[in-house]
C-alpha cells in the first residue's frame, strides 16, 4: 500500500531565514575574534526594522547594524520597492551578557564532573536515509534545491527570470511503497515572490511556465516526474508584497526545515545564533554525523539517533538508535547504540573538537538546511585577541591571520570504516 510524505523549504529572502542568518553572521563575527565567545543571539525583522537581543559573552567586539546591513544586502533585499532594505531599515540592539549561573555549569573544570558540561537540559537527534546521494528524505531534499535554485537564478542568471523577488517557499509531496522506497513525486507547490505585473493572468501564466520549464528540470530527476504530477504555482495568484513587509520573521521558527523535513524527530530546540556550547546545535550535528556514517556504512539503510543532556553535566544521560528495523547487522538497535557510545565521544567539549566548532562556520547553515549540504575546506580571516605585556602593563591586541577552516564537517562520511571494521561488514 502506497502513501504521501511532504516535506516544505523557504529561500534564503524568507523573513524567519532572514533572521537565522542575521543571527549567525552576528555568531561568526564574534568567533573570528574569540573562539571562546559564547553566543545566544535572537533576531526579529519585520517593516523596515531589525530588532537584535540576547545574551553575549564574548572579548569580540561587532558593529552589530554594519553585519545586519550586509547580510540583508547579500540575500537582496536592496530595493526600497520592498519596504525593507540594507540601506534604510532601522536596527535595534539589546544584547547583554551571558547568566554567570549558567556558565559556570558550562565553562570546563566547573561543570559537575570538571569538564565543559552541557548548555542546556534536552534532547537532540540526528536522522539518515539513503533514499538521496546526501542520505536526506527526498522530500525536503528536493523543496532545498527547488529554493536554492531560484535564489542562483535570481543573482546569477537574472535574465531568465528577471522578475524575481528574495521570499519563495517550496513544498515536495513524495509517494512511498509498501517496501517504504520513494515512486514518485506526487506533488509540487512553489511560491514566489515577484515584481509587479501590469497584467495579473499574464504575469501568472509566465511564472508558471518558468517554474516548470526552467526551475523544476534542473533539480528534480526526469525519472520521478509523471503526466499525474500535480503542480501549484504560486497559487494565490498575485505575490508581490513579501520578506519582513509581508510576515515577520524570528530566529528559530524554521527547525524542521533546518533539519530533517518532519522525517525521523526532532529535539525542539533552534539552532541559528547560538555558539557551539549550546547542545541544541552541537550535539544535533553531532547525532546526524553519527546517523549519515552508520547509514553511509550500510549498518542500516535508515537510523534515527537521540542524545540528551543535563545542563551543566558533560556526559550524555542517554544515547538511543532507532533503525526502523531496516538494519543490516545481527544485533538490536539498544546494541548498536552500545557499540556507536564507545565510537563517538559525545561529550560537549568532544563533539565541538571532532567537528571545528569554533570557527565562524555557522552562517553557511543558516540557508537551505544545516543538514545534507556538501562539506568543503575554505581560507577565512581571523582576528583573535591576544595579551601582549610591555613595560610591564597588558593590553589586547588583535593579529589577523588567515586559516583554512572546514564546513559541514558533521556531514564527513570519515567514520564509515571504523563503524565497517566494528560491525564486521
Amino acid at each position: 500500500m502506497s502513501y504521501l510524505f511532504t516535506s516544505e523549504s523557504v529561500s534564503e529572502g524568507h523573513p524567519d531565514k532572514i533572521a537565522d542568518q542575521i543571527s549567525d553572521a552576528i555568531l561568526d563575527s564574534m568567533l573570528s575574534q574569540d573562539p571562546d565567545s559564547r553566543v545566544a543571539c535572537e533576531t526579529m525583522v519585520t517593516t523596515g526594522l531589525v530588532v537584535v537581543a540576547g545574551e553575549v559573552t564574548t572579548n569580540a567586539y561587532v558593529e552589530i547594524p554594519d553585519i545586519v546591513r550586509e547580510t540583508i544586502k547579500k540575500i537582496g533585499y536592496t530595493k526600497n520597492d520592498y519596504s525593507f532594505d540594507s540601506e534604510s531599515c532601522g536596527v535595534m540592539g539589546a544584547l547583554h551578557s551571558q547568566s554567570p549561573d549558567i556558565a559556570q555549569g558550562v565553562n570546563e573544570g566547573q561543570g559537575i564532573d570538571k569538564d565543559q558540561g552541557a548548555g542546556d537540559q534536552g534532547m537532540m537527534f540526528g536522522y539518515a536515509t539513503n533514499e538521496t546521494p546526501e542520505y536526506m528524505p527526498m522530500a525536503l531534499a528536493y523543496s532545498h534545491r527547488l529554493v536554492k535554485e531560484l535564489a542562483k537564478i535570481r543573482k546569477e542568471e537574472p535574465e531568465l527570470m528577471s522578475y524575481l523577488r528574495p521570499d519563495a517557499k517550496a513544498q515536495v509531496t513524495i509517494e512511498y511503497g509498501g517496501d517504504h522506497n520513494p515512486l514518485r513525486v506526487h506533488t509540487i507547490v512553489v511560491s514566489t515572490q515577484h515584481d509587479d505585473f501590469a497584467n495579473e493572468p499574464q504575469m501568472l501564466a509566465k511564472i508558471q511556465e518558468d517554474i516548470r520549464s526552467i526551475v523544476i528540470p534542473r533539480v528534480i530527476p526526469d525519472k520521478f516526474l509523471d503526466e499525474k504530477t500535480i503542480f501549484h504555482i504560486n497559487p494565490t495568484g498575485k505575490f508581490v508584497i513579501g520578506g519582513p513587509h509581508g510576515d515577520a520573521g524570528l530566529t528559530g521558527r524554521k527547525i524542521i526545515v533546518d533539519t530533517y523535513g518532519g522525517k525521523g524527530a526532532h529535539g525542539g530546540g533552534a539552532f541559528s545564533g547560538k555558539d557551539a556550547s549550546k547542545v541544541d546545535r552541537s550535539a544535533a550535528y553531532a547525532a546526524r554525523h553519527i546517523a549519515k556514517n552508520l547509514v553511509a556504512a550500510g549498518i542500516a539503510d535508515e537510523a534515527l539517533v537521540q542524545v540528551a543532556y543535563a545542563i551543566g553535566v558533560s556526559n550524555p544521560v542517554s544515547l538511543n538508535i532507532n533503525t526502523y528495523n531496516s538494519s543490516k547487522v545481527d544485533l538490536t538497535d539498544a546494541e548498536i547504540a552500545e557499540k556507536v557510545a564507545h565510537i563517538f565521544d559525545m561529550r560537549p567539549k568532544a563533539i565541538v573538537d571532532r567537528l571545528g566548532l569554533k570557527y565562524p562556520i555557522f552562517s553557511e547553515t543558516a540557508a537551505y538546511g544545516h543538514m545534507g549540504r556538501e562539506p568543503y575546506k575554505k581560507e577565512i580571516d581571523l582576528f583573535y585577541v591576544e595579551l601582549e605585556e610591555k613595560n610591564g602593563q597588558r593590553r589586547e591586541v588583535r593579529t589577523k591571520t588567515v586559516k583554512e577552516v572546514e564546513f559541514f564537517t558533521w556531514e564527513k562520511l570519515d567514520y564509515v570504516d571504523k563503524l565497517k571494521e566494528v560491525f564486521d561488514l
